[in-house]
């Protein structure tokens, strides 16, 4: 517990410093055991320590002094409905949360769109925060992703584990400025379907070790 919730603050305080997150913005989680453990709500994480992360059950319930952050939902949702992932991250990045309030997908203008697990990312359908209706709407745009976008609201990812999660947050942010500052310039010119298809192909090994 204690290393994970080591791990787990120090994850959330490089949100911040990544300029994923400000404040009590955003939230930050990594499976553990039968649960995971996230953050707290209403603390940022420069005065947050270890003791501070929040453990949860799958049934809702936590322990510790603190309460769990309002999201939490989300993060049990994709626990329980994605295997693989291992870390969940929420962000209100300024690029990310500038398109999220747009309401519209991000169309395949770069190939690591791929990155994420399809030829978009989609934006899921608004709800208020740290609704079950959130949850419902972000795991609807997550079928077959591992990002997305929240309407009015941020980004969501998960990865295999705090590092990947982070390393996830931080590329579809970087795709978010890319994005916006092309729209600046015109629409577009986007990749075809063979083309994304070749670039999935791709990161069916990529940022993995493979032997010759």
């Amino acid at each position: 517990m204690s290393d994970d919730a080591a791990a787990l603050l120090a994850t959330a305080r490089a949100t911040v410093a990544c300029r994923l997150n400000a404040g009590t913005a955003g939230n930050v989680s990594v499976r553990a055991d039968d649960g995971f453990i996230i953050t707290p709500s209403g603390l940022p994480p420069a005065q947050c320590e270890a003791a501070d992360m929040v453990t949860m059950t799958m049934d809702g319930r936590h322990s510790g002094a603190l309460a769990p952050s309002s999201e939490w939902r989300i993060h049990r949702d994709i626990y329980a409905g994605f295997p693989e992932a291992g870390a969940v991250i929420h962000a209100h990045s300024p690029f990310a949360t500038a398109l999220a309030c747009q309401r519209a997908d991000i169309p395949p203008f770069h190939y690591m769109i791929a990155r994420f697990g399809g030829n978009n990312v989609r934006c899921a359908a608004y709800a208020a925060f740290g609704t079950a209706a959130l949850s419902e709407n972000a795991l609807a745009a997550l079928e077959g992703r591992c990002a997305c976008l929240l309407a009015n609201h941020g980004m969501l990812v998960h990865g295999r584990n705090l590092d990947h999660a982070l390393a996830q947050a931080v590329e579809l942010e970087t795709l978010c400025e890319q994005y916006w500052r092309t729209c600046q310039i015109g629409p577009p010119i986007l990749l075809t379907a063979t083309e994304m298809a070749e670039a999935l192909e791709g990161f069916r090994w990529y940022g993995r070790p493979r032997r010759n």
